[in-house]
């Protein structure tokens, strides 16, 4: 999933993903690294959040009709 994701935030620019907790983030290629997996880590302003690709359990992408 880490090495999914990466290839898919470049190319869309940002994507939607679900936690198998339920909870729902999005990532936006401007804020989020991509460390040594499976970490990615989202500077979001005031806050830095750490997120595990293998509590991934699925993503999308956001699309405007």
């Amino acid at each position: 999933m880490y090495e999914t994701l990466k290839r898919e935030l470049k190319d869309k620019g940002e994507i939607m993903i679900r936690f198998d907790s339920g909870e729902e983030r999005e990532l936006h290629l401007h804020n989020t690294e991509f460390l040594e997996a499976p970490m990615i880590k989202v500077d979001a302003d005031d806050e830095i959040h750490w997120f595990n690709a293998k509590k991934i359990e699925r993503y999308w992408i956001h699309m405007d009709f």
